[in-house]
Protein backbone atom coordinates (compact mmCIF):
# COMPACT_ATOMS: atom_id res chain seq x y z
CA UNK A 1 0.00 0.00 0.00
CA UNK A 2 1.22 3.47 -0.80
CA UNK A 3 1.66 5.83 2.08
CA UNK A 4 0.97 8.72 -0.26
CA UNK A 5 -2.33 7.52 -1.73
CA UNK A 6 -5.27 7.62 0.62
CA UNK A 7 -7.33 4.76 -0.73
CA UNK A 8 -10.01 5.23 1.92
CA UNK A 9 -10.08 8.96 1.32
CA UNK A 10 -13.52 10.39 1.31
CA UNK A 11 -15.87 7.63 2.21
CA UNK A 12 -13.80 7.19 -0.71
CA UNK A 13 -14.54 3.52 -1.11
CA UNK A 14 -10.97 2.65 -0.14
CA UNK A 15 -8.93 -0.28 -1.28
CA UNK A 16 -6.22 -1.42 -3.40
CA UNK A 17 -7.82 -4.80 -3.98
CA UNK A 18 -11.47 -3.92 -4.52
CA UNK A 19 -12.75 -4.74 -7.99
CA UNK A 20 -15.22 -2.69 -9.96
CA UNK A 21 -18.68 -4.28 -9.86
CA UNK A 22 -19.62 -5.16 -13.43
CA UNK A 23 -22.58 -7.39 -12.58
CA UNK A 24 -25.93 -6.96 -14.29
CA UNK A 25 -27.77 -3.81 -13.18
CA UNK A 26 -30.99 -3.88 -11.23
CA UNK A 27 -34.28 -2.79 -12.76
CA UNK A 28 -34.20 0.57 -11.03
CA UNK A 29 -32.09 2.17 -13.75
CA UNK A 30 -33.38 0.41 -16.85
CA UNK A 31 -35.63 3.32 -17.77
CA UNK A 32 -32.74 5.78 -17.77
CA UNK A 33 -31.01 4.34 -20.83
CA UNK A 34 -31.96 4.10 -24.43
CA UNK A 35 -33.59 0.76 -25.27
CA UNK A 36 -33.19 -0.45 -21.69
CA UNK A 37 -29.39 -0.32 -21.65
CA UNK A 38 -27.40 1.13 -18.77
CA UNK A 39 -27.03 4.87 -19.37
CA UNK A 40 -23.49 6.08 -19.99
CA UNK A 41 -21.85 8.83 -17.96
CA UNK A 42 -18.72 10.88 -17.55
CA UNK A 43 -17.71 12.09 -14.10
CA UNK A 44 -16.33 15.56 -13.47
CA UNK A 45 -13.76 15.64 -10.65
CA UNK A 46 -11.28 18.39 -11.50
CA UNK A 47 -8.20 18.39 -9.20
CA UNK A 48 -9.91 16.04 -6.74
CA UNK A 49 -9.93 12.52 -8.15
CA UNK A 50 -8.60 10.12 -5.50
CA UNK A 51 -8.87 12.81 -2.82
CA UNK A 52 -11.41 13.38 -0.05
CA UNK A 53 -13.58 15.87 -1.95
CA UNK A 54 -13.67 13.50 -4.92
CA UNK A 55 -15.60 10.91 -2.95
CA UNK A 56 -18.50 10.67 -5.41
CA UNK A 57 -16.22 10.14 -8.41
CA UNK A 58 -14.08 7.67 -6.47
CA UNK A 59 -17.12 5.68 -5.45
CA UNK A 60 -18.61 5.58 -8.94
CA UNK A 61 -15.38 4.40 -10.53
CA UNK A 62 -15.27 1.48 -8.11
CA UNK A 63 -18.96 0.59 -8.02
CA UNK A 64 -21.92 1.77 -10.09
CA UNK A 65 -25.12 -0.12 -10.73
CA UNK A 66 -26.97 2.79 -12.28
CA UNK A 67 -24.48 4.23 -14.79
CA UNK A 68 -21.73 2.94 -17.06
CA UNK A 69 -18.82 5.24 -16.24
CA UNK A 70 -16.91 6.02 -19.43
CA UNK A 71 -14.35 8.55 -18.25
CA UNK A 72 -13.32 10.90 -15.44
CA UNK A 73 -12.31 14.54 -15.92
CA UNK A 74 -9.33 15.72 -13.85
CA UNK A 75 -6.60 17.69 -15.65
CA UNK A 76 -4.06 16.93 -12.91
CA UNK A 77 -4.27 13.18 -13.61
CA UNK A 78 -5.09 13.27 -17.33
CA UNK A 79 -3.75 10.31 -19.28
CA UNK A 80 -3.88 7.93 -16.35
CA UNK A 81 -6.26 5.04 -15.73
CA UNK A 82 -8.82 5.71 -12.99
CA UNK A 83 -8.46 2.26 -11.44
CA UNK A 84 -4.68 2.55 -11.36
CA UNK A 85 -4.92 5.89 -9.57
CA UNK A 86 -7.32 4.61 -6.91
CA UNK A 87 -6.29 1.00 -6.45
CA UNK A 88 -3.12 0.34 -8.38
CA UNK A 89 -5.07 -1.81 -10.84
CA UNK A 90 -6.29 -0.66 -14.25
CA UNK A 91 -10.03 -0.77 -14.90
CA UNK A 92 -10.18 0.76 -18.38
CA UNK A 93 -11.71 4.09 -17.33
CA UNK A 94 -9.46 6.87 -18.69
CA UNK A 95 -8.92 10.21 -16.97
CA UNK A 96 -9.27 13.14 -19.36
CA UNK A 97 -8.07 16.74 -19.31
CA UNK A 98 -11.39 18.52 -19.87
CA UNK A 99 -14.86 18.11 -21.34
CA UNK A 100 -13.65 18.32 -24.95
CA UNK A 101 -10.96 15.73 -24.27
CA UNK A 102 -13.52 13.43 -22.61
CA UNK A 103 -15.86 13.61 -25.60
CA UNK A 104 -13.00 12.92 -27.98
CA UNK A 105 -12.02 9.93 -25.85
CA UNK A 106 -15.51 8.43 -25.73
CA UNK A 107 -16.31 9.18 -29.35
CA UNK A 108 -19.86 10.29 -28.52
CA UNK A 109 -21.85 12.40 -26.08
CA UNK A 110 -22.62 10.32 -22.94
CA UNK A 111 -26.15 10.27 -21.56
CA UNK A 112 -25.15 11.87 -18.24
CA UNK A 113 -22.69 14.36 -16.81
CA UNK A 114 -22.12 13.55 -13.13
CA UNK A 115 -20.66 16.20 -10.86
CA UNK A 116 -18.32 13.93 -8.91
CA UNK A 117 -17.13 16.16 -6.10
CA UNK A 118 -18.51 16.83 -2.63
CA UNK A 119 -16.93 20.09 -1.41
CA UNK A 120 -17.72 21.15 2.12
CA UNK A 121 -19.45 24.27 0.76
CA UNK A 122 -21.89 22.12 -1.24
CA UNK A 123 -21.89 24.79 -3.97
CA UNK A 124 -20.62 25.21 -7.54
CA UNK A 125 -17.78 27.61 -8.25
CA UNK A 126 -18.27 30.04 -11.17
CA UNK A 127 -15.98 27.92 -13.38
CA UNK A 128 -17.78 24.69 -12.44
CA UNK A 129 -21.07 26.37 -13.23
CA UNK A 130 -19.93 27.17 -16.77
CA UNK A 131 -18.74 23.59 -17.31
CA UNK A 132 -22.06 22.10 -16.20
CA UNK A 133 -23.92 24.52 -18.47
CA UNK A 134 -21.71 23.47 -21.37
CA UNK A 135 -22.51 19.81 -20.69
CA UNK A 136 -26.22 20.66 -20.82
CA UNK A 137 -25.80 22.55 -24.10
CA UNK A 138 -24.09 19.48 -25.54
CA UNK A 139 -27.15 17.40 -24.66
CA UNK A 140 -26.08 15.65 -21.47
CA UNK A 141 -28.41 15.13 -18.54
CA UNK A 142 -26.85 16.17 -15.23
CA UNK A 143 -26.55 14.37 -11.89
CA UNK A 144 -25.98 16.91 -9.13
CA UNK A 145 -25.19 15.74 -5.62
CA UNK A 146 -24.54 19.17 -4.12
CA UNK A 147 -26.64 21.07 -1.61
CA UNK A 148 -27.22 23.66 -4.35
CA UNK A 149 -30.31 22.55 -6.30
CA UNK A 150 -29.78 23.40 -9.95
CA UNK A 151 -33.41 22.90 -10.92
CA UNK A 152 -34.18 25.99 -8.83
CA UNK A 153 -31.69 28.10 -10.81
CA UNK A 154 -33.33 29.90 -13.75
CA UNK A 155 -30.23 29.73 -15.96
CA UNK A 156 -29.96 25.96 -15.57
CA UNK A 157 -33.70 25.49 -15.95
CA UNK A 158 -33.75 27.48 -19.20
CA UNK A 159 -30.74 25.55 -20.54
CA UNK A 160 -32.51 22.26 -19.85
CA UNK A 161 -35.66 23.42 -21.60
CA UNK A 162 -33.67 24.50 -24.64
CA UNK A 163 -31.91 21.13 -24.99
CA UNK A 164 -34.54 18.74 -23.64
CA UNK A 165 -32.37 17.29 -20.90
CA UNK A 166 -32.95 16.93 -17.16
CA UNK A 167 -31.09 17.62 -13.93
CA UNK A 168 -31.29 15.22 -11.01
CA UNK A 169 -30.76 17.12 -7.75
CA UNK A 170 -29.98 14.02 -5.71
CA UNK A 171 -29.96 15.74 -2.32
CA UNK A 172 -33.25 17.54 -2.79
CA UNK A 173 -35.69 16.20 -0.19
CA UNK A 174 -39.39 15.74 -0.65
CA UNK A 175 -41.70 18.66 0.23
CA UNK A 176 -41.99 19.13 3.99
CA UNK A 177 -45.60 18.01 3.93
CA UNK A 178 -44.39 14.58 2.74
CA UNK A 179 -41.52 14.17 5.21
CA UNK A 180 -42.01 11.69 8.02
CA UNK A 181 -41.58 12.02 11.76
CA UNK A 182 -40.30 9.18 13.91
CA UNK A 183 -43.21 6.84 14.64
CA UNK A 184 -41.83 3.77 16.41
CA UNK A 185 -42.42 1.55 13.37
CA UNK A 186 -38.75 0.61 13.49
CA UNK A 187 -39.82 -1.94 16.11
CA UNK A 188 -41.64 -3.82 13.34
CA UNK A 189 -38.28 -4.57 11.70
CA UNK A 190 -37.46 -7.98 13.11
CA UNK A 191 -34.17 -8.71 11.33
CA UNK A 192 -30.84 -7.46 12.73
CA UNK A 193 -29.89 -3.92 11.76
CA UNK A 194 -26.19 -3.08 11.60
CA UNK A 195 -24.91 0.48 11.16
CA UNK A 196 -21.42 1.15 9.81
CA UNK A 197 -20.26 4.24 11.68
CA UNK A 198 -16.83 5.88 11.88
CA UNK A 199 -14.44 8.01 13.89
CA UNK A 200 -14.38 10.71 11.19
CA UNK A 201 -16.13 11.80 8.03
CA UNK A 202 -14.86 10.57 4.64
CA UNK A 203 -13.26 7.53 6.21
CA UNK A 204 -14.69 4.66 4.15
CA UNK A 205 -17.99 3.85 5.82
CA UNK A 206 -19.92 3.50 2.59
CA UNK A 207 -17.28 1.25 1.08
CA UNK A 208 -17.16 -1.01 4.10
CA UNK A 209 -20.98 -1.14 4.20
CA UNK A 210 -21.03 -2.12 0.52
CA UNK A 211 -18.42 -4.84 0.96
CA UNK A 212 -20.13 -6.15 4.09
CA UNK A 213 -23.50 -6.34 2.32
CA UNK A 214 -21.98 -8.17 -0.62
CA UNK A 215 -20.08 -10.59 1.64
CA UNK A 216 -23.21 -11.51 3.58
CA UNK A 217 -25.14 -12.13 0.36
CA UNK A 218 -22.31 -14.24 -1.02
CA UNK A 219 -22.39 -16.26 2.21
CA UNK A 220 -26.06 -17.11 1.70
CA UNK A 221 -27.76 -14.45 3.81
CA UNK A 222 -30.06 -11.89 2.23
CA UNK A 223 -28.59 -8.53 3.15
CA UNK A 224 -29.86 -5.12 2.02
CA UNK A 225 -27.94 -1.88 2.32
CA UNK A 226 -29.65 1.41 3.13
CA UNK A 227 -27.75 4.42 1.80
CA UNK A 228 -27.68 7.70 3.68
CA UNK A 229 -25.70 9.97 1.34
CA UNK A 230 -25.70 11.26 -2.21
CA UNK A 231 -22.94 8.98 -3.48
CA UNK A 232 -24.71 5.75 -2.54
CA UNK A 233 -27.88 7.00 -4.17
CA UNK A 234 -26.04 7.91 -7.38
CA UNK A 235 -24.38 4.49 -7.37
CA UNK A 236 -27.85 2.94 -7.46
CA UNK A 237 -28.85 2.17 -3.88
CA UNK A 238 -32.37 0.75 -3.97
CA UNK A 239 -33.19 2.23 -0.57
CA UNK A 240 -31.67 5.48 0.62
CA UNK A 241 -31.94 9.13 1.58
CA UNK A 242 -29.52 12.05 1.53
CA UNK A 243 -29.79 12.50 5.27
CA UNK A 244 -27.75 15.71 5.55
CA UNK A 245 -30.22 17.59 3.31
CA UNK A 246 -33.31 16.83 5.41
CA UNK A 247 -34.51 19.31 8.08
CA UNK A 248 -33.34 17.94 11.41
CA UNK A 249 -36.88 17.61 12.78
CA UNK A 250 -37.55 14.88 10.22
CA UNK A 251 -34.16 13.13 10.08
CA UNK A 252 -34.93 10.36 12.57
CA UNK A 253 -38.31 9.74 10.99
CA UNK A 254 -36.97 9.61 7.44
CA UNK A 255 -34.18 7.28 8.59
CA UNK A 256 -36.72 5.02 10.27
CA UNK A 257 -39.04 5.07 7.27
CA UNK A 258 -36.41 4.04 4.71
CA UNK A 259 -35.25 1.13 6.91
CA UNK A 260 -38.87 -0.02 7.27
CA UNK A 261 -39.26 0.26 3.48
CA UNK A 262 -36.19 -1.92 2.95
CA UNK A 263 -37.52 -4.50 5.41
CA UNK A 264 -40.99 -4.63 3.89
CA UNK A 265 -39.75 -4.51 0.31
CA UNK A 266 -37.02 -7.16 0.55
CA UNK A 267 -37.77 -9.35 3.60
CA UNK A 268 -34.02 -9.48 4.30
CA UNK A 269 -32.10 -11.49 6.88
CA UNK A 270 -30.08 -8.41 7.83
CA UNK A 271 -30.08 -4.68 7.01
CA UNK A 272 -26.83 -2.71 6.71
CA UNK A 273 -27.10 1.04 7.26
CA UNK A 274 -24.43 3.32 5.81
CA UNK A 275 -23.06 5.81 8.33
CA UNK A 276 -22.34 9.51 7.90
CA UNK A 277 -19.81 11.68 9.70
CA UNK A 278 -19.02 10.51 13.23
CA UNK A 279 -20.96 10.74 16.47
CA UNK A 280 -18.08 12.65 18.10
CA UNK A 281 -17.53 14.97 15.14
CA UNK A 282 -18.14 18.63 16.02
CA UNK A 283 -19.49 19.54 12.56
CA UNK A 284 -21.60 16.56 11.45
CA UNK A 285 -24.65 15.33 13.34
CA UNK A 286 -25.93 12.68 10.93
CA UNK A 287 -24.67 9.78 13.04
CA UNK A 288 -27.00 10.76 15.86
CA UNK A 289 -30.03 10.55 13.56
CA UNK A 290 -28.86 7.22 12.15
CA UNK A 291 -28.58 5.79 15.65
CA UNK A 292 -31.93 7.22 16.74
CA UNK A 293 -33.88 6.51 13.56
CA UNK A 294 -32.60 3.06 12.55
CA UNK A 295 -31.97 1.91 16.15
CA UNK A 296 -29.25 -0.54 15.07
CA UNK A 297 -28.80 -3.78 16.95
CA UNK A 298 -25.08 -3.63 16.23
CA UNK A 299 -22.45 -1.20 14.96
CA UNK A 300 -19.31 -1.76 12.92
CA UNK A 301 -16.87 1.09 13.56
CA UNK A 302 -14.53 2.34 10.82
CA UNK A 303 -11.25 3.93 11.96
CA UNK A 304 -8.14 5.34 10.25
CA UNK A 305 -5.11 4.78 12.50
CA UNK A 306 -2.97 6.77 10.04
CA UNK A 307 -4.95 9.98 10.58
CA UNK A 308 -3.72 12.35 13.27
CA UNK A 309 -6.64 14.78 13.00
CA UNK A 310 -10.12 15.04 11.56
CA UNK A 311 -10.09 15.28 7.76
CA UNK A 312 -11.44 18.82 7.40
CA UNK A 313 -10.39 20.09 10.82
CA UNK A 314 -6.61 19.95 11.39
CA UNK A 315 -7.06 21.53 14.81
CA UNK A 316 -9.16 18.59 16.07
CA UNK A 317 -7.30 15.36 16.91
CA UNK A 318 -8.76 12.03 15.82
CA UNK A 319 -10.73 10.21 18.52
CA UNK A 320 -9.59 6.77 19.57
CA UNK A 321 -11.75 3.75 18.74
CA UNK A 322 -12.21 3.14 22.45
CA UNK A 323 -13.57 6.64 23.07
CA UNK A 324 -15.90 6.47 20.06
CA UNK A 325 -17.19 3.05 21.09
CA UNK A 326 -17.91 4.36 24.59
CA UNK A 327 -19.74 7.36 23.14
CA UNK A 328 -21.84 5.25 20.74
CA UNK A 329 -22.82 2.70 23.38
CA UNK A 330 -23.66 5.47 25.86
CA UNK A 331 -25.72 7.43 23.34
CA UNK A 332 -27.70 4.52 21.92
CA UNK A 333 -28.98 1.13 23.00
CA UNK A 334 -26.60 -0.82 20.80
CA UNK A 335 -23.27 -2.61 20.80
CA UNK A 336 -20.18 -2.15 18.65
CA UNK A 337 -19.53 -5.63 17.24
CA UNK A 338 -16.37 -5.01 15.26
CA UNK A 339 -13.75 -2.56 14.03
CA UNK A 340 -12.72 -2.03 10.40
CA UNK A 341 -9.48 -0.34 9.45
CA UNK A 342 -9.00 2.39 6.86
CA UNK A 343 -5.46 1.72 5.67
CA UNK A 344 -4.57 5.15 4.31
CA UNK A 345 -0.98 6.19 5.08
CA UNK A 346 -0.24 2.70 6.44
CA UNK A 347 2.01 -0.14 5.29
CA UNK A 348 0.81 -3.73 5.20
CA UNK A 349 2.83 -4.46 8.34
CA UNK A 350 1.25 -1.52 10.14
CA UNK A 351 -2.25 -2.67 9.20
CA UNK A 352 -1.59 -6.16 10.57
CA UNK A 353 -0.15 -4.70 13.78
CA UNK A 354 -3.15 -2.38 14.19
CA UNK A 355 -5.61 -5.24 13.75
CA UNK A 356 -3.84 -7.29 16.42
CA UNK A 357 -3.56 -4.33 18.79
CA UNK A 358 -7.21 -3.30 18.53
CA UNK A 359 -8.49 -6.83 18.96
CA UNK A 360 -6.49 -7.15 22.18
CA UNK A 361 -7.46 -3.68 23.42
CA UNK A 362 -11.15 -3.69 22.51
CA UNK A 363 -12.03 -7.38 22.70
CA UNK A 364 -13.82 -7.34 19.32
CA UNK A 365 -12.98 -8.57 15.83
CA UNK A 366 -10.93 -6.13 13.74
CA UNK A 367 -10.14 -6.29 10.02
CA UNK A 368 -9.53 -4.24 6.90
CA UNK A 369 -12.55 -4.73 4.64
CA UNK A 370 -10.48 -4.11 1.54
CA UNK A 371 -7.23 -5.98 2.08
CA UNK A 372 -8.42 -8.88 4.21
CA UNK A 373 -10.82 -11.69 3.27
CA UNK A 374 -14.49 -10.63 3.41
CA UNK A 375 -15.12 -13.78 5.44
CA UNK A 376 -13.78 -11.85 8.42
CA UNK A 377 -16.70 -9.44 8.13
CA UNK A 378 -19.16 -12.32 7.94
CA UNK A 379 -17.60 -13.92 11.03
CA UNK A 380 -17.96 -10.60 12.84
CA UNK A 381 -21.69 -10.50 12.12
CA UNK A 382 -22.40 -14.17 12.81
CA UNK A 383 -20.61 -13.99 16.16
CA UNK A 384 -22.81 -11.08 17.20
CA UNK A 385 -26.04 -12.53 15.79
CA UNK A 386 -25.97 -16.34 16.18
CA UNK A 387 -29.57 -16.52 14.97
CA UNK A 388 -28.23 -15.77 11.49
CA UNK A 389 -25.96 -18.81 11.71
CA UNK A 390 -28.94 -20.88 12.75
CA UNK A 391 -30.89 -19.58 9.75
CA UNK A 392 -28.05 -20.63 7.45
CA UNK A 393 -27.93 -24.06 9.03
CA UNK A 394 -31.69 -24.49 8.69
CA UNK A 395 -31.67 -23.50 5.03
CA UNK A 396 -28.86 -25.95 4.31
CA UNK A 397 -30.86 -28.88 5.64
Amino acid sequence: MSAGLSSHASDVDPDRSAKRDTSAPSALHASNGRHGRIPTALVYCEANFGAIDGKTANGLVRHSEKYEILTVIDSEKAGLDAGAVLDGEQNGIPICRDLADALACTGHVPDWFIFGMAPSSGLLSPNERSIVLEAIRLGMNVVNGLHEFLNEDSEFAEACLATGVEILDVRRPRPKKDLRMFSGRINEVTCPRIAVLGTDGAIGKRTTATILTRALNDHGLKAVMVGTGQTGIIQGARYGIALDAIPCQYCSGEMEAVVVEAFEGEDPDVIIVEGQGALSHPAYLSSSFILRGSRPDGVVLQHAPGRSHLGDFPQVPMPTPASEINLIQTFAHTKVIGLTINHENMTETEVSAAITLYELELGITATDALTRPPARLVEMVLAAFPELEEKLSASAR
